[in-house]
């Protein structure tokens, strides 16, 4: 069996054999949605030319540590990418371009919300370089999508995927399910909606109540009423599986279902293991350097981190994980795609990882699958996936 080292020897060239990526986070938002968790923001005014000035800053300081990398994609998240200018877009596209070789098929996607204004925006956005949108629409009614805090509604939101299918090359938009008073009727109607509007990527997410939401706020205080049990929730998923699969676009990830050819090509390089540079408030990335794999962290709230890039480096953190710290990342990202992962890897860097007694009881179970080194979660596993996970660590 190959030693870790041996293995960390071999991860030199890792970005090359599962892609190398730019995330760039974009805080703002014009309100919070009360499931939110993330790193998002709502102020009034944005300074985008100074903005622009600290995103371009931090890609050059990353591409100094990287030189000689082929970028795959680029993605941009948040908070609401779309309230950006194109200029901002366009400065930042400028300076990867810059920074890094580009693959000839480079998938740059952003994020938008589904309002009129932000539609406004699409033809400056693709102009600036942007060939993939992903549309926080959410739900399909009216009534739900006031409950999730959005500002659209469902009208705006078909007027803005028409848009975006005739601006971008590629299209894709998020539901959320499980939601209140939501029947396995009523999700499988909006679902078969969905399917009719013509995408070849569906993001469709099963409501989860982060604690720190506004959400958790309510349910804590008991005000949250009407959420589905484990099993209606289950049987909702069970329903997108069949629905999708029907469609022509199977999952090929848990909450993630396209036409093969037009799978996320960035989140891939995530589940993959891949290499990507993050950089934005609160950003996070993961960097192969010789033998160690680095980890950073960038400061979160806003105004601190552009003054930490204004003085020369945005990351709050930056840490070399360690190989167990490997092993575990990369079987929780591996097993989220439905391809699986190679079990030779994981072994190589860590023998005692997903012992052949624990793999054999649970595909006896029904909720792994393994072919030759390749080692995966069926459907039946994703609705358990942290429990198989635990069952195959060290």
């Amino acid at each position: 069996m190959p030693s870790a080292s041996l293995w960390l020897d071999a991860l030199t060239e890792n970005w090359q054999r599962a892609g190398f990526g730019l995330y760039v986070h974009w805080p703002f938002c014009e309100a919070k949605c009360p499931y939110c968790d993330f790193n998002s923001h709502v102020v009034r005014h944005v300074d985008q030319s100074r903005w622009a000035r600290a995103l371009v800053r931090e890609i050059e300081r990353v591409a100094a540590q990287t030189p000689g990398r082929v970028l795959s994609s680029i993605f941009f998240g948040g908070g609401t990418p779309s309230l950006m200018l194109p200029s901002t877009v366009e400065a930042v596209l400028n300076a990867a371009r810059d920074a890094w070789t580009w693959a000839n098929d480079i998938e740059i996607t952003l994020e938008a919300n589904p309002s009129s204004v932000e539609a406004e925006r699409f033809r400056g956005i693709a102009e600036a370089g942007v060939n993939r949108v992903s549309l926080g629409v959410q739900a399909l009614n009216d009534a739900d999508l006031r409950r999730l805090g959005r500002l659209h509604d469902v009208g705006e939101a078909r007027a803005a995927i028409d848009t975006a299918q005739n601006t971008f090359g590629r299209v894709s938009f998020d539901l959320i399910y499980a939601r209140q008073d939501q029947s396995v009727t009523d999700w499988k109607a909006e679902l078969r909606e969905a399917l009719t509007i013509g995408v070849t990527h569906l993001s469709l997410y099963q409501l989860t109540i982060e604690q720190g939401t506004a959400f958790g706020d309510r349910l804590n205080a008991g005000r949250l009423r009407g959420l589905p049990d484990e099993d209606l929730a289950a049987d909702m998923y069970e329903a997108t599986q069949d629905l999708c699969d029907t469609a022509g676009l199977p999952a090929y990830e848990i909450s993630n279902h396209a036409a093969p050819e037009d799978m996320s090509r960035h989140n891939l390089i995530y589940w993959r293991y891949g290499d990507w540079a993050g950089i934005g408030p609160g950003a996070h990335g993961r960097l192969s350097f010789g033998s160690q794999r680095v980890g950073n962290a960038a400061w979160a709230a806003p105004g601190k981190w552009i003054e930490a890039v204004e003085a020369g480096n945005g990351d709050e953190s930056r840490f070399d994980l360690t190989t167990q710290d490997q092993v575990g990342e990369h079987l929780m990202m591996g097993l989220r795609v439905v391809e699986g992962l190679d079990l030779s890897v994981l072994r190589e860097m860590d023998p005692t990882i997903a012992p052949d007694e624990a793999i054999d009881r649970l595909c006896g179970y029904g909720l792994l699958w393994k072919d030759k080194t390749t080692l995966g979660v069926t459907s039946e596993g994703r609705l358990v996936l942290n429990a198989v996970i635990r069952e195959l660590l060290p």
